[in-house]
């Protein structure tokens, strides 16, 4: 009770008393200040130490790109001379004009060398006093790792033997294409050009600041260092043993003692090229200055603030509070009188402002900091308005336009322009402008490394820039007429903090001269603040977006890519779906086949079939039975029987209950032509095998018989039948051989200069040719040498004559004719026989293929000839068919004059192939 009466009593003379209620509210001030001094200092001290730590890592980190540059440029070198024919042979002046071309253009190479696969020094540049030619390196830990691996890599710091500099190689080793080590090709890297790149990066440091910084390689030896006595020294002597884990691959920093008992700082990053790390360090002495500085002024201003406090409280006391309660005494004076009017606070102050008193002075700066705060109030609730608008759509270029209308309605400027790096052009363009013409955005094209530009300024600086007036400001000469013709004469721009969105700012135009003001400025910072995370929203929706089109695209043009058929149903057998394929056989368009009943779909595809009735029911089968099951449908398309195979299947959900219906329909036309072929291959080789067996076998038990005896000529004869049976036996053995490789894509040739007359004379030595067949031989004059496989030439020259003089008959004329067009030759036979039918003459060209009528029925043959003209002349990179003509039949095809155009044939024909196939 007594505890609560005192507490009561506390209270009521505080409540009376402005003294009391001053020291209490001095007492509120100043223990929370002290506390929050305490942990401000706490927490900048902490800062300090986080900012010291990442200054050091930056620096490492630009230590250890250095030097990751030079050992990558290394070790691109070492790769790119591996690949040169005369290092790989060890030709050495081959390899002294290119090593001295490379030595020429980089300072940091110490020397060149090829080693052999044994470990000795093939060649090296330049040549030094002291010759290692011969050599042996086996030794080496370098020459060891090479054998064992295939791609470039870096030795450990060393001493080189010619200059006795310190060195690190890079190394790469040379295998040849059937996996043989041919040795090794290195270049040493000077450590003294390391040395002095950081003694570059210390010397930009304040000395005051003990920077030390050093490079170890994998086996922590010191490679870089200001002073070149440590170098290839171990690293503890220089520094303690922290550098374990950045051989390892960690980056990180951690405070240690050194040799001398000096605490310092040190901080290591990797480097990945050559397991190597960069390590930073200075005293903490000098690095946590500031965090000791800020303690101390901590403790000052606490102490400072102490004693204010108290001048302050005595100063308030006899300046303020005593008069203060002289003014209560007489306000209660007043008080006892009438009470006053209601009226308006400001009347009742207004006359008490014009006091020129303190009094007086203070109620003026109230009323003015009240007018003060409600401008500012009014500003953030018209930037709450703004940024509303503009976050309230995804649509990044609605978004764009709406934060040019909102700044236009908050700063009241009436041409403004949003620039951001078009990411195509790799130049910074306008995205969205207001109030400024078409021709000005469309010259704007600011290169990212403009210096002059406010835009990149900045950008670069990650603060506003203004330009007060266009007309004095000499960085902005160069853009002063495109001012004047777009009427401005000053410029703020206000770089917007994306992240994820392309680099982008907020660019304000005013037609007069105008120094913006740090409100200004600061409104439109927050202003532009809230436009970048709506720009940031807007850019990953659109991007999220089209990703996801992009994939429904990609998918879709699968679809409909397929050559297969595809129509996906519902559970009423509605269309949901169907692809390209589907509406060319059923010619509805895809608005049009949508919806549509299944059955009305295949019902279009059926009537194309030469038997509708029987597909019919085969087709209703397949749709009213349960699980997959599957039709054949042969359709007439274009006069040509194809067969399609329709197969049914079940669509459903991730419970796996059914949604919907699927069917594919399948060309086997394919497959029918296989079996086709598969049938004539055993007719057509057996047939063809029988023939000359059975001659063989014939002549063969005539010559054995005992019983009858046959003079020398007849012999002969029996003997020349067997001998040409056995090489028709061979030619037709090596054709299917040929086809096979053809077919299978691994045949290959053997290609060299030769010359046209001489392949035509060869292949004009046949057989077949009969007494009355007439050759006529028409070449180009001056035609260059022909760059082929002359037997593969030669033999689709032969199988073409062969053909003409089969066909053609005892009175064949055949007109061979060669001639140059653009970069490839054209062959020419033709005949006077009886020629192919225009629907014939792509198919002649398959394997097997042969023209069912009463001359080729009578003529031999496995329909192999054409079929492989065709893949010797496609091997060559060029083309074959047959030319209309009357009467007779004329085939041509085209040979390449070079290797390069021979080479980029076959590969389009490949294309077209796969294309094809797909």
């Amino acid at each position: 009770m007594r505890r609560n009466g005192f507490r009561q009593r506390l209270l009521t003379r505080i409540r009376g008393d402005l003294t009391m209620q001053l020291l209490s509210i001095y007492l509120l001030l100043i223990v929370p200040f002290i506390i929050g001094l305490y942990f401000i200092t706490k927490v900048t001290g902490e800062r300090v130490e986080q900012e010291v730590q990442a200054t050091d890592l930056s620096l490492a980190r630009a230590v250890a790109q250095g030097t990751n540059i030079t050992i990558r440029n290394a070790l691109g070198a070492v790769e790119i001379l591996a690949k040169y024919p005369a290092v790989v042979d060890a030709d050495p002046d081959g390899m002294e004009e290119i090593f001295s071309i490379i030595m020429s253009g980089r300072p940091d190479i110490e020397l060149i060398y090829r080693m052999d696969a044994d470990g000795n020094i093939l060649y090296y540049y330049p040549p030094g006093p002291k010759s290692t030619l011969g050599a042996e390196y086996t030794y080496r830990d370098y020459y060891k790792s090479a054998r064992n691996q295939k791609v470039a890599f870096i030795s450990e710091g060393r001493i080189s033997p010619i200059s006795g500099q310190p060195v690190a190689t890079a190394i790469m080793p040379i295998w040849s294409k059937n996996g043989t080590y041919l040795g090794q090709v290195g270049t040493n890297i000077k450590l003294r050009n390391l040395s002095e790149t950081l003694e570059r990066i210390i010397a930009s440091q304040s000395p005051a600041e003990g920077f030390q910084v050093v490079v170890l390689d994998s086996k922590a030896q010191i490679i870089a260092y200001p002073d070149e006595n440590l170098l290839l020294s171990h690293a503890t002597q220089l520094i303690p043993y922290i550098y374990g884990p950045a051989l390892s691959g960690d980056t990180g920093t951690v405070i240690a003692r050194n040799r001398k008992n000096e605490e310092r700082i040190y901080t290591y990053v990797t480097i990945p090229s050559g397991s190597w790390a960069a390590i930073v360090s200075r005293p903490t002495q000098v690095a946590y200055a500031s965090k000791r500085t800020i303690n101390y002024v901590a403790l000052g201003t606490t102490l400072s603030f102490l004693l204010i406090g108290l001048y302050f409280w005595l100063t308030l006391t006899r300046n303020v509070i005593q008069p203060i309660e002289e003014l209560s005494r007489i306000s209660r004076s007043i008080g006892q009188g009438p009470p006053l009017p209601r009226a308006p606070r400001r009347p009742q102050l207004d006359p008490l402002a014009q006091r020129s008193d303190q009094i007086g002075h203070l109620i003026r700066s109230i009323l003015r900091m009240e007018q003060d705060i409600l401008a500012r109030m009014n500003e953030q609730a018209t930037l709450l308005e703004t940024s509303t608008a503009v976050v309230s759509s995804l649509n990044l270029q609605t978004v764009l336009d709406r934060i040019l209308e909102q700044v236009e309605l908050l700063l009241g400027v009436s041409k403004s322009a949003i620039v951001a790096l078009n990411e195509e052009r790799g130049v910074f363009r306008i995205r969205a402008g207001r109030g400024l013409s078409e021709s000005y955005i469309e010259q704007i094209a600011i290169q990212p490394n403009d210096p002059l530009s406010v835009t990149m300024r900045a950008l670069r600086n990650k603060q506003p820039v203004q330009i007060s007036d266009t007309e004095n400001d000499l960085a902005f000469l160069p853009q002063r007429l495109l001012s004047r013709e777009e009427g401005f004469r000053s410029i703020l721009a206000v770089p917007l903090n994306t992240q994820h969105s392309p680099p982008a700012a907020l660019i304000l135009y005013r037609p007069d001269p105008h120094l913006w003001t740090e409100s200004e400025i600061g409104l439109v910072v927050n202003f532009a603040n809230h436009a970048a995370m709506a720009i940031e929203n807007a850019f990953l929706y659109e991007r999220s977006d089209k990703r996801l089109q992009e994939e429904t695209h990609r998918l879709e043009a699968l679809v409909q890519s397929l050559q297969d058929g595809l129509i996906l149903s519902d559970l009423q057998g509605k269309v949901l779906y169907a692809n390209r394929r589907i509406c060319t056989l059923s010619g509805l368009q895809p608005e049009e086949i949508r919806n549509t009943p299944v059955e009305q779909v295949l019902e279009r595809i059926i009537v194309q079939s030469n038997d509708p009735e029987n597909v019919r029911r085969s087709v209703n089968k397949t749709l009213t039975e349960a699980g997959k099951q599957a039709a054949e449908i042969p359709l007439v398309i274009q006069g040509m029987l194809k067969y399609y195979r329709l197969q049914s299947f079940e669509v459903t959900d991730a419970n796996n209950t059914s949604i919907g219906r699927g069917l594919i329909l399948q060309d086997i036309t394919a497959d029918r032509e296989l079996d086709r072929m598969r049938s004539s291959l055993v007719s057509t080789v057996s047939h063809e095998l029988r023939t000359p067996l059975a001659a063989i076998k014939g002549y063969a038990t005539t010559l054995l018989a005992e019983d009858v005896e046959w003079d020398s000529a007849s012999q002969h004869d029996f003997l020349k039948i067997i001998s040409d049976e056995a090489d028709h036996l061979s030619n037709l053995v090596n054709t299917l051989l040929d086809l096979s490789k053809i077919e299978a894509g691994s045949l290959r040739l053997s290609r060299v200069e030769c010359r046209v007359e001489d392949i035509i004379q060869r292949a004009i030595n046949s057989p077949l040719f009969k007494t009355g067949n007439k050759i006529d031989i028409q070449i180009e004059s001056n035609l260059p040498p022909l760059y082929a496989d002359p037997p593969r030439v030669e033999t689709v020259l032969r199988n073409l004559l062969e053909n003409a003089a089969k066909y053609a008959g005892d009175s064949a004329q055949i007109c061979v004719q060669v001639k140059r067009t653009d970069q490839v030759l054209e062959f020419s036979v033709a005949d006077n026989g009886p020629g192919i039918p225009p629907e014939e003459r792509e198919r002649v060209f398959e394997s097997f293929y042969r023209i069912e009528n009463g001359l080729t029925r009578t003529s031999s043959g496995a329909g192999l000839g054409l079929a492989i003209c065709q893949g010797l002349v496609r091997a060559h990179g060029g083309k074959i068919w047959i030319a209309p003509t009357t009467p007779g039949t004329r085939v041509i095809f085209t040979i390449p004059l070079s290797v390069e155009s021979s080479i980029k044939r076959e590969e389009e024909q490949d294309e077209q192939s796969q294309s094809s196939g797909r």
